[in-house]
């Protein structure tokens, strides 16, 4: 099956909700490439890329549940494949 590369930018606004993402990483683990966290404490707020390797439907299933948690917002940015 045909993959893609994309990055997934989070912003968690609240805390309670990071065992839950968490989780759900841990779920997709295989497929991500790395991860990057940021706290930025003057917004109270946390910053979290994750760059995954994976088929589309996956990269969506994954994105679509992490959006689905309270106070966290995600949105994917895929990569151009064309060679």
């Amino acid at each position: 099956m045909e993959t893609k590369v994309a990055v997934i930018a989070i912003v968690v606004k609240n805390r309670n909700s990071a065992e839950r993402l968490n989780e759900i990483l841990h779920d997709y683990g295989d497929y991500i490439i790395g991860r990057m966290g940021i706290p930025y404490r003057e917004k109270n707020i946390n910053i979290i890329s994750v760059v995954v390797d994976a088929p589309h439907d996956i990269i969506s299933a994954l994105s679509g549940k992490i959006g689905n948690l309270v106070d966290v917002s995600a949105k994917t940015t895929y990569s151009d494949t064309r060679e």
